[in-house]
């Protein structure tokens, strides 16, 4: 099903985030950092930051971009199956490991007003996400867009609810 986006629905999807207090962090200045920095000052990112760390991916995100990354919190990694991370961070499986943490990049920056003209983007792993607007949320796969657009120096950060799984080949 396509879905076409209008400033109205994302206008709603703002209104709702900002009703259950997730209102955007645009305003909170943290563009002086960099992607990785303004994770894990954030606090609620280190299974993503050990992630990325094991994956060799830090210095690849310290980088210019500009990108944008939809960061699952600790929360969202807790929702997988018992073991899973533990088995992704062991050296043996750093190429399933990255291919995972990959998809949850996308080249640019990409802000929650952008989603008005987009129904998927593709992935620095080159598989695509769907975006959509649902019952006035923002939705990359399965997973809800908690907080839009924190701002960093090399790009945009959406804090999602769920990790994202590329699908198989």
């Amino acid at each position: 099903m396509q879905m076409t986006f209008t400033k109205t629905m994302i206008a709603a999807a703002a209104a709702s985030l900002a009703a259950f207090g997730i209102a955007s962090a645009d305003h909170h200045k943290k563009d002086k950092k960099d992607i990785v920095d303004t994770a894990v000052e954030a606090g609620q990112f280190t299974t993503l930051a050990t992630a990325l760390t094991e994956a060799g991916l830090v210095e690849t995100l310290k980088g210019e971009g500009p990108f944008t990354v939809f960061a699952p919190t600790d929360a969202a990694f807790e929702k997988l199956p018992d073991g899973t991370v533990e088995t992704l961070l062991m050296p043996e499986n750093k190429d399933k490991l990255t291919a995972i943490l990959t998809y949850h990049v996308v080249p640019g920056k990409v802000k929650a007003a952008d989603v008005v003209n987009l129904e998927s983007a593709e992935t620095v792993n080159g598989k695509s996400i769907s975006i959509a607007v649902e019952n006035g949320a923002v939705m990359i796969n399965d997973a809800t867009v908690t907080t839009a657009d924190v701002k960093a120096s090399n790009g945009v950060i959406h804090i999602i609810d769920s990790v994202l799984l590329p699908p198989s080949e």
